[in-house]
């Protein structure tokens, strides 16, 4: 039997400090399952605020000594040789959590403390690719303690209109308004995710998701799906309820529709600098895919997007995490 201790030790980093949590927890779990241990050795690390807590079979085992990201067991220290990010939200979606490992000078998997910044920041994200003549919805920002005036936010987005935190994700704190009564309590609620709330214009159209990962150069794109919500839009329930969405991957799309969706996305990968499995959210209306944002670390559970489009692709997690992983640790 091979020793733990002579197989690179992988970190599946799961939890946060945001609404996220819970589906956090279940994509590390996800990707612990996927995780080849004949090449690795994984072990599901839970952040959540001051707690960082080594687990194995369910188990606490162990605290992280924060000061060099290593464990005791069975009296031996065991520092990590790698880190799996899943973490969905702060601090591993909006580079804090990157900057950690950087200090430590251990490899991750997702993208840099920059573009992870960039990304998770809807705001600057969206007016950084559109300034880069990618086509979205107009939309207007709102810090806590702003005056909102709704007669001036529906003239410059319309209705009905999205509200949403400019930080987060899993659909957490989003409102579809409808009239002007609604603005000022979707704004209120968005604050609750994030300091920032953004407005934007509601495009009537198709939602369509697609992945894509980078390795040592080489771009795959992922197949696209068509997302399809019984709910009036795609929200938290819609996300994470089985049968409240239909989720169709390859989506049906004529091929000319498919290479442009494909096309734009390696783009918004390449001009965010992207590093590691990226998911590209879209609108599609009048044949132009309206870019809605960029999750950098997508979710991983059973039902999630990125794992359905890699079985579409004819591969396995297993098989794209020991492509990562290796590529990293070379």
């Amino acid at each position: 039997m091979t020793n733990i201790f002579s197989k690179p030790n992988v970190a599946v980093v799961a939890g946060g400090n945001s609404s996220e949590f819970v589906v956090s927890v279940k994509s590390g779990a996800n990707v612990m399952k996927a995780i080849d241990t004949q090449r690795f050795t994984p072990w599901l690390v839970e952040i959540q605020n001051d707690r960082w807590e080594v687990f194995q079979n369910n188990y606490k085992i162990s605290d992280i000594d924060k000061s060099d990201f290593s464990f005791q067991f069975q009296g031996e220290k065991i520092k990590f040789d790698f880190a799996y990010i899943t973490i969905h939200g702060t601090p591993g979606e909006d580079g804090i959590l990157q900057a950690y490992f950087e200090l430590m000078g251990v490899p991750y998997s997702s993208c840099n403390v920059h573009s992870s910044s960039l990304t998770f920041n809807k705001w600057f994200c969206s007016n950084y690719l559109r300034s880069m003549g990618i086509p979205m919805a107009k939309s207007l920002k709102f810090s806590v303690g702003d005056t909102i005036d709704p007669d001036f936010i529906i003239e410059k987005v319309g209705l009905p209109a999205f509200v949403k935190p400019n930080a987060g994700g899993s659909s957490f704190g989003i409102t579809k308004v409808k009239s002007k009564e609604e603005v000022e309590a979707a704004i209120r609620k968005a604050w609750q995710e994030s300091d920032e709330a953004l407005v934007e214009q509601f495009i009537d159209g198709q939602e369509f998701t697609c992945g894509a990962l980078k390795v040592k150069g080489e771009m795959t794109v992922f197949p696209i799906t068509e997302v399809l919500p019984k709910n009036e839009f795609f929200d938290y329930e819609a996300k994470y309820t089985p049968g409240v969405t239909d989720e169709i991957t390859p989506a049906r799309l004529p091929e000319d529709l498919t290479q442009k969706c494909r096309e734009l996305t390696a783009e918004i990968y390449d001009l965010c600098e992207c590093d590691g499995i990226v998911r590209v959210d879209y609108i599609l209306k009048d044949g132009l895919f309206h870019f809605l944002e960029v999750n950098t670390t997508p979710g991983m559970t059973g039902t999630s997007f990125v794992p359905q489009q890699i079985e579409a692709m004819g591969s396995s997690l297993q098989e794209i995490l020991t492509k990562i992983i290796e590529a990293k640790l070379a």
